[in-house]
């Protein structure tokens, strides 16, 4: 049971999404925003002191580089869900839509399930050898190794006074960075499926805004004219 729990946790923090978002849609996605919008900000900030300390003070601190890169992956990889539910990633539709209405929407599902599916293989690929498949491992399993070595990370260290207080390790664990990881791949996969349903409901055309260029065009085709 215990190799199962972080499944179930995935599992359980999908649900309580789904819940949550239910009863309050705008709330959820002004979270989202504003998670996006720290991270960002925190990039920002920590590459901007790091300047500054190193040019204007030739100085600097040695964790900065490794915090701004995982940073940057938090970002990336909690925004690729945020960008599917909002359906602002760029794709290529000239070809499809040519296609008949019942092929296009066809096509359109088979999209979406094909992310779902990607998100999901990527999770835990152990359960395609139910299909005769070769594979192994996944986000969950390659952070759960991390969880149970309690490997640190190479340059980002816990203040003195944290690793005092609460006898921590020198060293931020790998786990805490790497979390991130299976969060935002099960995201990945609970907004495919979220626009897999809509598409089938009609309430949606596509999980990719293809034609974002011409819609930018005719929204600000006045914005001159002001």
């Amino acid at each position: 049971m215990s190799a199962y729990w972080p499944f179930l946790a995935i599992l359980a923090l999908i649900v309580l999404l789904f819940f949550v978002e239910r009863r309050w849609p705008d709330r959820v996605t002004r979270i989202e925003e504003n998670i996006l919008a720290t991270i960002l900000a925190a990039i920002t900030l920590v590459s901007f002191s790091q300047v500054v300390a190193r040019y204007g003070f030739n100085s600097g601190w040695t964790g900065a580089l490794e915090l701004t890169r995982i940073l940057f992956a938090w970002m990336i990889l909690f925004g690729m869900s945020y960008g599917l539910k909002q359906g602002i990633h760029l794709g290529v539709d000239a070809l499809i839509r040519t296609f008949p209405k019942p092929l296009f929407r066809a096509v359109a599902l088979f999209g979406a399930f094909c992310t779902a599916l990607y998100a999901i293989m990527l999770l835990s690929a152990d359960w395609l050898s139910v299909f005769g498949a070769n594979s192994s491992g996944g986000a969950i399993f390659y952070w759960k190794r991390f969880f149970d070595i309690g490997l640190g990370l190479d340059d980002l260290r816990y203040p003195v006074f944290i690793q005092e207080a609460f006898g921590m390790q020198e060293r931020v664990q790998r786990w805490i960075a790497y979390l991130i990881l299976p969060i935002g791949l099960a995201l990945l996969a609970f907004r495919a499926l979220q626009g897999l349903v809509m598409i089938w409901n009609g309430e949606r055309e596509l999980i990719i805004a293809g034609h974002e260029a011409e819609d930018l065009v005719a929204e600000n085709k006045d914005l001159l004219k002001d």
